[in-house]
């Protein structure tokens, strides 16, 4: 029989609950205040291991082994949590079996990196194929080149001995690239809370992903693990975080004209990039200085190839940089785990964020936003006094990856979103593909020229950009959410504004048809459309795409596909087929928070609760 509490008994104990909720909190706010508490700047220091480098006879595995030595040595140093993630070869060598054992767990995740070596595919019982113990091409190194059935085997393997070795299962899993397959059964089986993937690039190693949310993370579809999903039930919980920390203004465009990019990326090892120090102290000042609405993200470190005499330089640059900002609690330097669970519980679809450079490297005029979101992605790029949109890709979570239920055919292999703009793929040297803002002056078609534009996050889920022109001291207001784009000329004289499409004459666009209210398009089999909400479409010749025209000097495009109700039918048919059972999310709705908020000022079993919120 449970006794009542009468109110003078019930009060201490509240004030005491109330006081540890409180001392809680302080700690937490400590945490992360200087990151921003409610936009954290999170960084992970993310180092994968291989055994071998089949490449170079002068990389042998003691070479290996001794980078990862000095990169433990260094991030120790400066008391930088960080996250190792062994390929299977190196998970079974004794000498890093030693090394990470004796990391503390508070301070270090054991991962999984997700390249498939010799001895995994023959310890899971399946033929190896590859030229050499690790072979990196797409049909043999990377579980694309497996069907699902030998793919949970390889995974079992891991996972067994992961376990027999450390004691638990890791929680972390990175790749290249890894199939939803795949990532799906970690989840549902191992539990894993945190994944990554390549930054976004074209035919660097033989890979390609391109046109996905270009940084931060994002749920993958279930039936793509490239492809952000649009609905929860349709989602693996498991965030991709991007890797490698990519230049906001240079690295989607570098190489250009030809068949494979270069990189201009945080990895230390690269000259121009994450091992010059100029580079370096800018990328952090427009990391920490940019908006990035939700949160601000980048992964540091590098792979056990480059060698420790390649990317010591950039590494010993980084990592006191790295411990200063976070001392100054400018950065939150987490385990990749960390961040994958914080994110797990804050968001239960993936939220809109952006990444926005305010200045560019000295000598350069140049300022960029990205902007991402479950539905679309979209890249602004002001480059000598004009402004257009470089990059515009939906997202639609129907659209199965080539892999899903085959295994890859050659030793190359590509993930790709929907194409609406596509400044590199659609471009030469000589011409330059983009959709740019125009106006009419004195009966001639002139690029619109203006200012420094000023972003700002302050209204949750939106960004809003505003952009001083200097031709009729009016200003080009954008406001973008998750789903549209919203383009209004304000102040000023009355003006002719448009935005103009053009590509290079050889590109092969995704356009079907053009009407005024919508774009048609189908790409990779999948029809898809951009809806002109205000404003028209128009198709006026002259080597022009397509040009947008605003109403009453608006113009709104809706990025997000289907409607609501389209998507529920789409949906059912999809589970049908595929067997899939929506999940329970453990993220409280708004009216469920609300209701515990409610119930800890009456409950003490609530208030107990709470604390774990």
């Amino acid at each position: 029989m449970t006794s009542a509490i009468n109110n003078h008994q019930l009060f201490p104990v509240l004030i005491g609950l109330c006081l540890f909720c409180s001392f809680r909190r302080t700690e937490n706010q400590i945490r992360i205040s200087g990151a921003e508490s409610k936009h954290p700047r999170i960084v992970n220091i993310v180092n994968f291991i291989r055994l071998l480098e089949p490449r170079d006879a002068a990389i042998t595995e003691d070479v290996l082994y001794q980078t990862v030595v000095q990169q433990v040595r260094i991030m120790k140093k400066y008391r930088l949590k960080g996250s190792f993630l062994l390929q299977y070869d190196a998970l079974m060598d004794p000498r890093y079996q030693q090394l990470l054992k004796s990391l503390p767990r508070d301070s270090f995740d054991i991962g999984a990196w997700w390249e498939i070596p010799q001895p995994l595919v023959e310890n899971a019982g399946l033929r190896w194929r590859g030229r050499y113990p690790w072979d990196w091409r797409a049909n043999i190194g990377f579980s694309t080149g497996y069907t699902p059935e030998e793919r949970e085997k390889l995974t079992d393997t891991y996972m067994k001995d992961f376990k027999k070795i450390f004691g638990y299962y890791p929680k972390s899993v990175g790749s290249w690239f890894i199939d939803a397959h795949t990532l799906d059964y970690m989840y549902r089986k191992y539990k894993i809370v945190a994944s990554s993937n390549c930054k976004d690039q074209i035919g660097t190693d033989g890979y390609t992903l391109w046109g996905g949310y270009w940084n931060q993370a994002y749920y993958p579809s279930k039936l793509n693990a490239y492809m952000p999903a649009q609905h929860e039930n349709n989602q693996i919980p498991v965030p991709i975080f991007r890797m490698l920390g990519s230049d906001p203004v240079r690295q989607y465009d570098n190489g250009l004209g030809s068949e494979t990019q270069g990189v201009v990326t945080l990895e230390p090892v690269y000259r121009f990039g994450g091992g010059d120090s100029t580079w370096v102290d800018w990328y952090f000042k427009e990391f920490i200085e940019g908006k990035s609405m939700a949160y601000a993200y980048t992964q540091a470190g590098q792979e056990n190839s480059f060698t420790w005499a390649g990317m010591q330089k950039g590494f010993e640059i980084q990592m006191p940089l790295i411990a200063q900002l976070r001392d100054e609690r400018k950065i939150l330097v987490e385990t990749l785990a960390e961040s994958g669970q914080w994110f797990l519980d804050h968001y239960k679809i993936t939220p809109p964020t952006s990444v926005t450079v305010n200045e560019d490297i000295k000598g350069s005029d140049r300022k960029t936003v990205w902007f991402n979101s479950r539905f679309y992605r979209i890249n602004l790029l002001w480059e000598n006094g004009g402004l257009r949109f470089r990059d515009m890709h939906l997202f639609n979570e129907n659209l199965p990856s080539p892999y899903i239920t085959k295994k890859a055919g050659s030793d190359t292999c590509a993930f790709f979103t929907l194409p609406f703009v596509d400044g590199y793929i659609w471009s030469t040297r000589e011409t330059i593909a983009g959709l740019r803002f125009k106006v009419l002056a004195d009966g001639k078609e002139i690029p619109m020229d203006g200012g420094d534009p000023v972003v700002q996050d302050s209204i949750p889920g939106r960004l809003h950009i505003s952009w001083p022109l200097k031709f009729n001291s009016a200003t080009l207001v954008m406001d973008l959410d998750e789903r549209r784009i919203k383009m209004k000329l304000e102040g000023g004289k009355s003006s002719n504004w448009f935005l103009e499409m053009t590509a290079a004459n050889k590109a092969v666009l995704p356009i079907n048809t053009i009407r005024a209210d919508q774009i048609d398009c189908r790409f990779e089999g999948m029809e898809y459309q951009v809806k002109a909400e205000n404003g028209s479409f128009s198709k006026p010749g002259n080597g022009v795409v397509f040009r947008i025209t605003p109403e009453k000097n608006t113009i709104v495009l809706n990025l997000s596909g289907k409607d609501v109700q389209q998507h529920a039918v789409d949906n059912h048919k999809r589970n049908t087929i595929c067997g899939l059972r929506p999940r329970k999310s453990k993220v409280k709705t708004e009216d469920q928070q609300k209701t515990a908020d409610i119930l800890i000022k009456f409950d003490i079993k609530a208030a107990i609760a709470a604390l774990d919120f």
